[in-house]
C-alpha cells in the first residue's frame, strides 16, 4: 500500500495552471456546448471543422485533453416558496426525478520539448522522474498562455460553445474530483489489484486505442434513428453514443497529441519500405502498404495535420451486481458507432492515471493511434444536456430524455439569440 501523496504525478498549482513532477504545464477551462438534439446537419460540420482548425494552432509537443463527466443526479423540488395547488403538486411529481448532469472540460497540456513519450512501462505511477530545466524558465509558460489564448479564441469565435478559463481552488477540486469520482470530499482508497477501484465505486473501462477497432465511416454528425424517419433524417454527435445518450455514471475521456508530422511522415516511409519487402509472404502485407500509401499521399496532397488520438470511457457503479449492465450499456454504445471497443485490464492503472487533469502526458505511446484531425475530431463529444432558461418567463417543458423539468422561454430569449426573427404571442 502507497501514500497517494508520495506517487502523485502533480506537483502543484502555479499561476493558475497545473504543473506535474515530469515539467508538463497545463492550462484547465469549463465548456459550455451546444444543447442535444439542436444543431443542423450544416451547424455540425461547421463545429467540426472549428475544431479542426483551432488544432492547427497548439505547437508540436501538445496534448489536448478533453473530459467530459456524466453523473446521475435528481431534480430537487422547490418547496420554500408558497406555492398554490397545481405548482405543489408539479414540485412534488417531479421532485427526485433522476437525471445525467453532464459538465465538460478542456485540459491543454505542453510538455518540455526533451520530454520522452511514456508508456505502459515508463509510466509515473511506476517511477519518478527529474523535472526539465526548461519548464522553469517563465518564458515558456508565457508563450503556451498565448498559444492556449488563441486556441480558445478560435473556439469562442464560432458561436456554439462558451468558454471559462479555472483558476487556482477550482482547479484542485477538479483533480480531488477525479482521484475520487466524487464532489463529498470524503477520501477514498484507489486500488488497482482487481481492476479499478475506487472507495466503494467498481469501474470499467474501454478504450479505442487501435485502427482495427474503429469504424470504417466517421463524420461530425450521424443519423439518430429513433426520432427520424425514413424520409427525414435527425442528425446527432457521432460520438453522442458515448455521451449524453449513455445512461450511466461515466467519463469520457478524448486526447489528441500534437505530434512533428515530418518524423511521423519518415517513421511510416520507413514501414512502407518493410512492408514492400515483405509483400511476397502474404497478401495482408501488400493491403497494409497500400493502406500506409493512401495514407501518406493523403497527408502531403492535402496538407492534413497528423495527431495521436485516444478515447476511452471510465464507467462505475457502487452495486456490484449493475457491473456486467455496465459493461453491456458502454459495449451496445460503442456499437452504434461500428465500433470495437477494448475492456482494459492489465493496462487499466495507467491509463486512468492519466486521465488525472494535467497528466495527459503521462498516456502511454502504445495506447494511441495515428490518424488525421479531422478524423479525430469525429469521435470529440459536441453536446450538452438540455438547460433551463435564466429569462424570468417561460413555461416549464420535460427533458427527452429523463423527463427532468425545464424552464423555457419561447418568445423573448429565442429573439435575443437570433433563433427566430418574430414574436407570436396569444
Amino acid at each position: 500500500m502507497k501514500n497517494l501523496q508520495d506517487i502523485l504525478p502533480l506537483y502543484g498549482v502555479e499561476q493558475d495552471m497545473i504543473l506535474s513532477k515530469m515539467g508538463d504545464l497545463t492550462i484547465c477551462y469549463q465548456l459550455e456546448l451546444p444543447e442535444i438534439f439542436t444543431l443542423s446537419n450544416a451547424e455540425y460540420e461547421a463545429f467540426h471543422q472549428t475544431w479542426v482548425k483551432a488544432g492547427k494552432v497548439l505547437p508540436e509537443g501538445c496534448v489536448l485533453h478533453k473530459q467530459d463527466w456524466y453523473v446521475q443526479e435528481r431534480f430537487a423540488g422547490d418547496f420554500e416558496k408558497d406555492h398554490s395547488f397545481l405548482p405543489l403538486s408539479s414540485e412534488r411529481f417531479f421532485h427526485e426525478r433522476p437525471y445525467l448532469a453532464h459538465q465538460c472540460y478542456l485540459m491543454l497540456t505542453l510538455r518540455p520539448r526533451n520530454r520522452k513519450s511514456a508508456s505502459s512501462l515508463g509510466s509515473t505511477l511506476l517511477r519518478k522522474h527529474i523535472v526539465p530545466v526548461e519548464t522553469i524558465d517563465p518564458a515558456f509558460a508565457k508563450t503556451f498562455e498565448g498559444i492556449c489564448s488563441q486556441f480558445v479564441r478560435l473556439l469562442c469565435d464560432s458561436g456554439f460553445v462558451a468558454v471559462k478559463r479555472m483558476v487556482g481552488e477550482e482547479l484542485v477540486k477538479l483533480v480531488n474530483r477525479y482521484l475520487l469520482l466524487s464532489e463529498d470530499g470524503v477520501l477514498r482508497d484507489l486500488a488497482f489489484d482487481k481492476g479499478i477501484q475506487v472507495g466503494e465505486k467498481h469501474c470499467e473501462l474501454f478504450t479505442l486505442a487501435s485502427t482495427d477497432d474503429l469504424p470504417g465511416y466517421c463524420g461530425s454528425r450521424m443519423d439518430y434513428e429513433k426520432y427520424g424517419t425514413d424520409t427525414v433524417k435527425f442528425p446527432i454527435g457521432f460520438a453522442s453514443p458515448l455521451g449524453q445518450l449513455l445512461g450511466c455514471d461515466h467519463i469520457y475521456n478524448q486526447y489528441f497529441f500534437i505530434e512533428d508530422s515530418a518524423s511521423i511522415i519518415k517513421q511510416l516511409e520507413a514501414r512502407k519500405k518493410r512492408l514492400q519487402a515483405l509483400c511476397t509472404y502474404a497478401r495482408e502485407n501488400a493491403y497494409a502498404r497500400e493502406a500506409v500509401d493512401l495514407f501518406l499521399n493523403e497527408a502531403i496532397a492535402e496538407q492534413r495535420t497528423i495527431v495521436r488520438a485516444h478515447f476511452n470511457v471510465l464507467a462505475w457503479t457502487e452495486d456490484t451486481t449493475r457491473v456486467q449492465e455496465i459493461r453491456n450499456q458502454c459495449s451496445a454504445a460503442f456499437a452504434q458507432l461500428d465500433a470495437t471497443p477494448k475492456i482494459e485490464t492489465v493496462g487499466a492503472p495507467q491509463i486512468y492515471w492519466a486521465g488525472i487533469p494535467g497528466n495527459a502526458g503521462d498516456l502511454p505511446s502504445n495506447e494511441t493511434f495515428t490518424t488525421f484531425s479531422h478524423q479525430a475530431c469525429s469521435f470529440l463529444n459536441l453536446e450538452t444536456n438540455y438547460q433551463s432558461s435564466e429569462s424570468p418567463v417561460g413555461i416549464r417543458l420535460g427533458d427527452r430524455l429523463s423527463g427532468r423539468p425545464l424552464h423555457v422561454d419561447l418568445s423573448d430569449e429565442p429573439m435575443r439569440r437570433g433563433v427566430i426573427s418574430n414574436r407570436n404571442k396569444f
